[in-house]
């Protein structure tokens, strides 16, 4: 059973006989594997005690489990019990605010009819102007078709707006960037970038989002082509953006260079197509991509385009077989994949001083107290594990920098200049096996993203 998670937290209203239950409901909970966060006294009903118990489990199932546990203490019945998460999203996480104030007749005629019309027209003579007088200029689209969301894959576009929402949240919340959910009920490529495409000019820049892949490169690419604002997927570079930036901090504490090392990739979807050509970009030893079928093979008249070329340019060794194979003498393991397909065998294959990605979510490649035995560093997706490897930590700030840059594309030197600084971030005398990467909450890292992302995008515009 996985650790107990805010994710499955859940409020019991308990009534007690007296106090002197309290004890008893906590010790029951913790039996039970849940952790109490917090015990709220209300107003007595009918002469009894009441108390709010607020606990996290592991997964639904648990949190029914500690409902039953705790009504089966003597002394206590629980009144009610509600899931905090759902809680949460009632109604959705985020909504539109104005930024000015409605108060007077002059008001009004400023911000709509007449006074709007002024605006409307100089725009009409000079389109760039939408980028200073609009809310383009501070507007990202967070575009999905529902077809790869989470690990929980093709649930559709209505399944997909809770995650477009939170993603949203993360734009405004760490870098003051307002983002909107675009749920497209249609996965054809064509519909897809023609509704991107005649919804630009509302928007400075489009996140496209959990959009499976090949699909994902198609309309990537397209876009990228056809649209005057940035385009970016963000399971694809977010996810090699900080990848790179944990791989250099790793690095650095192990004492190896980024050209000496061999990094075995398993999972070679959006992500891992991405993160092999950010590290082949800035000159890693080798990857040996490997997928359900194995080791990559040129040959392999399965593969599509994308995964062909990554085959074609990597594993200059040649080699085949299975991800044990891959594994052997490998300095570096980057999973992006799915649960439970790493075995310790496997890992004590590699050489001294090994790097572990675990980043399938929520449950990684392998457990990683295991790949503590034999690795020096080990990373995953979650947060309550160190270095924790989040998209959180490069689009914020890679879109604050692009929208403060006018920017019209991104490009690769883009993206280094991202996960150099958030590799950056971690000061020198932190680093450490369970610290090469900063923490979300970390306040330097969007401006210091932004900053370096600003500066390559002038750069490249120059």
């Amino acid at each position: 059973m996985n650790a107990p998670s805010a994710s499955y937290s859940i409020t019991m209203r308990v009534i007690l006989d007296g106090a002197g239950t309290i004890p008893n409901v906590a010790a029951a909970i913790a039996d039970a594997g849940g952790l109490v966060t917090a015990l709220d006294v209300g107003e007595p009903i009918d002469g009894r005690m009441v108390v709010d118990v607020t606990c996290n489990a592991s997964n639904e199932d648990h949190a029914e489990t500690l409902g039953r546990v705790v009504g089966a203490v003597a002394g206590a019945e629980v009144h009610a019990m509600s899931d905090r998460t759902f809680l949460l999203h009632l109604g959705g996480t985020i909504e539109v605010r104005p930024k000015i104030a409605l108060k007077t007749r002059d008001d009004l005629s400023m911000a709509y009819t007449p006074g709007v019309a002024r605006i409307s027209n100089a725009i009409a003579n000079d389109v760039s102007l939408a980028r200073k007088l609009t809310i383009k200029r501070n507007t990202v689209a967070v575009v999905t078709d529902g077809s790869a969301v989470l690990g929980l894959g093709n649930i559709g576009p209505e399944a997909a707006l809770p995650v477009m929402e939170g993603k949203a949240l993360l734009f405004k919340r760490f870098a003051d960037i307002d983002a909107w959910p675009v749920c497209l009920a249609t996965q054809d490529v064509d519909e897809i970038v023609r509704t991107v495409q005649v919804l630009a000019p509302v928007f400075g820049g489009i996140n496209l989002e959990d959009i499976a892949a090949p699909r994902c490169f198609e309309i990537e690419a397209r876009l990228r082509e056809m649209l005057d604002i940035p385009v970016f997927h963000d399971d694809q570079h977010g996810t090699a953006v900080v990848v790179y930036a944990a791989l250099r901090n790793a690095l650095r504490v192990v004492g190896k260079e980024m050209k000496d090392v061999t990094v075995a990739l398993l999972g070679v979807g959006a992500a891992g197509v991405a993160i092999a050509k950010l590290l082949m970009h800035e000159g890693v030893g080798d990857v040996i991509g490997v997928n359900r079928h194995g080791i990559l093979d040129p040959d392999d008249e399965r593969l599509d385009e994308d995964r062909r070329w990554l085959a074609t340019h990597t594993n200059t060794a040649g080699r085949r077989g299975d991800l044990g194979d891959a594994l052997q003498d490998a300095d570096v393991f980057i999973g992006v994949s799915g649960p439970n397909l790493v075995t310790e065998e496997q890992i004590m294959r590699m050489a001294p001083k090994s790097i572990v990605f675990a980043l399938a979510n929520p449950d990684p490649e392998i457990d990683p107290q295991v790949a503590r035995r034999h690795a020096a560093i080990v990373a995953t997706g979650r947060s309550d594990e160190p270095n924790q490897i989040n998209n959180v930590l490069a689009f914020p700030g890679i879109f604050r920098g692009l929208l403060d840059a006018g920017a019209s594309k991104i490009t690769e030197e883009i993206e280094v200049a991202a996960g150099r600084a958030i590799a950056d971030a971690v000061n020198s005398d932190d680093l450490s096996p369970n610290y090469i990467v900063p923490t979300v909450f970390n306040p330097s890292v969007v401006k210091a993203v932004a900053d370096a992302v600003g500066k390559a995008a002038r750069a490249a515009m120059a």
